[in-house]
């Protein structure tokens, strides 16, 4: 049986700009894509704003750039060139970000559990973890394809809370976007945006609890945040 000051709790991360710094990779797919309808490529800080919901959005976003949209059908062919150019070296250059292995360490000892809600395809995101050694310490892992309504949809972080072995009520969401937040805020937890992910607009416009700037801040706030809840 789990025993410390959170055995009850689940922290649920997003995977993108929030665990892992995926744009590099995520970049380097979507350039080889769009280099096959001879769009110019998109540089890799443009690239950091553009992530956070799905492949199938971030060619959308990246060829509106370039004033090109596709059909649906097209569209969909796209997605599935990209991912199977992302699949082929998915953690290539991609790293967790600093002290992330510190932060879970610490949670994990006072007993809590942990879950991954992500808008990427949920086997993308256990070859990624799997490649950088993380998929271990989560629970369940929860992408898009594996609910009805992905991410800002609250049902998707209830999914990912419940598959944990977990309740909402003595859950915390850590992300990087407006669909975290608003996720965890339609389900009822309470949230953390990290700074150094991939918010488009600054991560204290978010509307977050609580704004972190490195992961050595995460376990803490975490505590604060389920402690205001008791």
């Amino acid at each position: 049986m789990t025993t410390g000051e959170l055995a009850d709790a689940t922290i649920v991360f997003d995977l993108d700009g929030t665990l892992v710094d995926t744009a590099p990779d995520i970049v380097r797919a979507l350039n080889e894509t769009l280099a096959l309808e001879g769009l110019p490529r998109v540089k890799l800080e443009a690239a950091r704003t553009m992530v956070g919901q799905g492949a199938r959005a971030l060619i959308e976003r990246a060829a509106a750039r370039a004033g090109v949209s596709f059909r649906d059908e097209r569209l969909d062919q796209l997605t599935e060139t990209f991912v199977s150019f992302y699949r082929t070296d998915i953690a290539r250059d991609s790293r967790a970000f600093p002290g992330v292995a510190a932060a879970l360490e610490d949670l994990a000892a006072s007993g809590a559990k942990f879950a991954v809600c992500t808008n990427k395809r949920t086997d993308l995101s256990h070859a990624l973890l799997q490649a950088l050694g993380m998929s271990d310490w989560f629970a369940t892992i929860v992408g898009a394809d594996a609910v009805a309504d992905r991410k800002p949809h609250p049902d998707h972080y209830r999914a990912a809370v419940a598959r944990a072995g977990g309740t909402v009520r003595r859950s915390v969401m850590i992300g990087d976007t407006i669909a975290d937040i608003a996720a965890a805020r339609g389900a009822g937890a309470p949230v953390a945006a990290v700074a150094f992910g991939y918010c488009d607009d600054g991560a204290e416009k978010l509307g977050a609890d609580v704004v972190l700037r490195s992961f050595s801040e995460v376990a803490p706030a975490c505590r604060r945040l389920l402690a205001a809840r008791a």
